[in-house]
């Protein structure tokens, strides 16, 4: 095994991987899951291939597929083909959190909608009814803060050049809007 080139220990690594998928079942992402993912967020390059994961898992490729497929459609990760190979590489990078945060505000802004149009549906003047359009004013809110505070947080990291998170923003305004 070659020597780590920021000094840590294996034992340090070790720790650090158990900690991150520790934290990330806790806040409910499925073990293999959050495996994957803290695999992926701990790994220095940000990415590996299947076969790379389920050599450092020490799990079935069918679960590291399953648990990819997981993690993209939150999406938590992204895959791109591998250049070099015939392989797909599975990545987290810097605009991951904001990607996630974002599909989070979309997903209350349907959510959204949807409690407004089943609200009108079973009327307005209902306890049901009533319920429901504060669900949706109350998802509408909470999305538009996500938006405002991602917003805010990328135009202060922005000016920072070294950060990863300036690099990956370009493509993430491009794609999202």
């Amino acid at each position: 095994m070659a020597a780590d080139p920021y000094g840590r220990t294996p034992e340090a690594v070790a720790d650090a991987f158990a900690e991150l998928t520790a934290v990330l079942t806790q806040t409910g992402l499925p073990q293999m899951a959050a495996s994957v993912f803290a695999c992926l967020y701990a790994t220095d390059t940000g990415s590996l291939t299947a076969a790379e994961l389920v050599q450092r898992l020490q799990v079935s490729p069918a679960s590291v597929s399953k648990a990819v497929s997981y993690l993209e459609t939150q999406e938590l990760i992204r895959r791109e083909h591998d250049t070099a190979g015939r392989r797909e590489r599975y990545i987290v990078g810097g605009d991951l959190w904001y990607r996630s945060l974002m599909a989070t505000a979309q997903r209350n802004t349907a959510l959204a909608a949807g409690a407004r149009r089943t609200a009108t549906l079973l009327g307005s003047d209902t306890p049901a009814g009533a319920r429901l359009a504060d669900a949706a004013e109350f998802l509408d809110r909470i999305g538009q803060e996500i938006i405002q505070t991602l917003q805010r947080w990328w135009q202060a990291h922005l000016a920072d050049s070294s950060s990863t998170a300036s690099t990956d923003f370009r493509s993430v305004t491009q794609t999202l809007g």
